[in-house]
């Protein structure tokens, strides 16, 4: 398996339910009279795609206060799952201090003026609960697992740490090294991590999009009690906050504690409209290359900066999840039958469309090259797949397939409580609604092949970004000594 496949995912969908940390939904047009602009008469085999509504007994509130909740009744098992959802990430970082979204998410679980000294994570354990939380460019989350009955002391406790952290330079800077640390063990000495974070940077050069969740080093080190405890201020308040809970619960009893918790929060500032800034076209080809002993597997990746589902118009996100199912997903993909299967060139080759993001998102190819073959060989066949596609499209039996394993994975999402929780979560941090990811299997069903090429032309013609990961020999250490067998004493 590719060692940078873990960073991407096959579709906007499938990646919601496999997603941890740190990384990449669903915009959509209403359905009107059965059929989609552009996409022709409704096939009977479509109509299953265009009745599914994804968790149809999702209901939702806004509370007086601003705090939006979304409600997924799951009556298999009882337990619950409780996520609080922020509308902030690394990309809404005042400048000159990135990597403070994910400090402020370790420092959550320092304690607050009722649960000090990490007492929140020890009252979780000892209720047999779960808990976790991550930080991504567009949202931190937060959630806990539980026994249905320790619901309401979850929410109490989520409610409180949203007003009453308590911080200090000596809780502050213990913390600020642990994720010196992480930064050291997950980027520096991951040869495949230094790769994204420099494709990150070469890709987005003006968004902030370009700089890393964890932040830069120095950044890091500059991050104190004072600014996290400001960016804390400004996006911590419940008006700037979701709150998804999905498991054996009903609406009306989460509204209730929800009320009595979450209500009682005040809100303390208005974020203010996300706008970020643009990234320009730039012309010109641009290329990085890491290379490092430790790599066990060469890798060639190209990029391209494309529309996410919330900023793509029309049918282009599904057109582009779709042919990001063709070029690159399992063993009927075009790259894996050409460089893996056809040519024998390749380990393993693929593509991914990161479409979740609240700006644009990015579009990429990759091959892993076998022994004896070159990355310059994996880009050279890369890209005569791709012309191929640019010059001659796709054929009906293609978009079928990638549509109908994609609309399987909607379906398969219902069986997971903490998959649809995430769903739902992400989106609404991300500029897209309920009905969005409800009518995703819709908007799937109704792209065309004449889409696929429409979008393919439209932003995989131009020169992609090319990231290089490169075996470099490790150096010899007999070579830095000086052979002294043949010298003889002069003195």
């Amino acid at each position: 398996m590719n060692p940078l496949r873990k960073m991407y995912r096959p579709s906007s969908l499938q990646f919601r339910l496999r997603q941890s940390a740190c990384v990449l939904l669903l915009p959509a047009f209403l359905l009107a009279s059965g059929s989609m602009p552009g996409a022709g008469p409704v096939r009977a085999e479509s109509v299953a795609a265009q009745e599914m509504v994804i968790a149809p007994n999702l209901e939702s509130f806004t509370l007086d206060n601003g705090l939006r909740v979304v409600v997924i009744p799951d009556h298999r098992a009882p337990v619950a799952t409780h996520m609080i959802w922020y509308k902030v990430g690394s990309a809404d970082e005042p400048e000159g201090q990135s990597g403070v979204a994910h400090f402020l998410e370790h420092l959550m679980f320092k304690g607050t003026s009722e649960h000090p000294n990490g007492e929140f994570s020890q009252m979780v354990a000892e209720r047999g609960g779960q808990e976790n939380a991550f930080t991504s460019s567009d949202y931190t989350a937060y959630f806990q697992r539980v026994a249905k009955e320790h619901l309401p002391l979850m929410m109490e406790m989520e409610a409180e740490r949203m007003e009453n952290l308590v911080l200090s330079e000596e809780i502050v800077a213990p913390e600020r090294d642990v994720v010196l640390e992480e930064r050291r063990m997950r980027v520096d000495s991951e040869p495949s991590s230094r790769l994204r974070e420099a494709m990150d940077a070469i890709t987005f050069v003006n968004h902030p999009y370009g700089s890393p969740v964890i932040g830069w080093q120095s950044e890091i080190e500059a991050l104190n009690d004072k600014s996290a405890i400001a960016f804390y201020d400004r996006f911590y308040t419940p008006n700037n906050a979701v709150v998804v809970i999905a498991g054996d619960v009903s609406a009306d009893e989460v509204r209730k504690f929800a009320e009595e918790t979450y209500g009682k929060v005040a809100r303390r500032a208005e974020p203010g409209e996300r706008v970020r800034p643009a990234e320009p076209p730039l012309a010109g080809e641009r290329r990085i290359a890491v290379s490092d002993p430790r790599v066990k597997q060469e890798t060639l990746f190209q990029t391209w900066i494309v529309p996410s589902q919330s900023t793509g118009e029309g049918s282009t996100p599904e057109a582009l999840d779709v042919l990001s199912y063709i070029l690159g997903e399992g063993p009927t993909s075009r790259l894996h039958k050409s460089l893996v299967l056809d040519e024998k060139a390749a380990i393993s080759a693929g593509a991914y469309y990161r479409g979740t993001a609240l700006d644009d998102g990015q579009f990429g190819l990759y091959a892993a090259p076998r022994p004896g073959r070159t990355l310059e060989e994996m880009e050279e066949l890369i890209n005569a797949e791709l012309q191929k596609i640019l010059k001659e499209g796709v054929s009906d039996e293609d978009v079928e397939r990638a549509k109908n394993s994609l609309i399987s994975s909607a379906i398969y999402a219902q069986d997971s409580q903490t998959g649809l929780a995430r769903l739902f979560g992400s989106a609404l941090t991300t500029g897209l609604t309920v009905e969005d990811v409800q009518s995703w299997p819709a908007q799937v069903e109704a792209v065309t092949p004449q889409d696929v090429l429409d979008a393919a032309r439209a932003y995989l013609a131009s020169p992609p970004v090319v990231g290089e990961l490169r075996a470099e020999p490790a150096p010899d250490p007999a070579a830095s000594l000086t052979d002294h067998s043949n010298s003889k004493d002069k003195s």
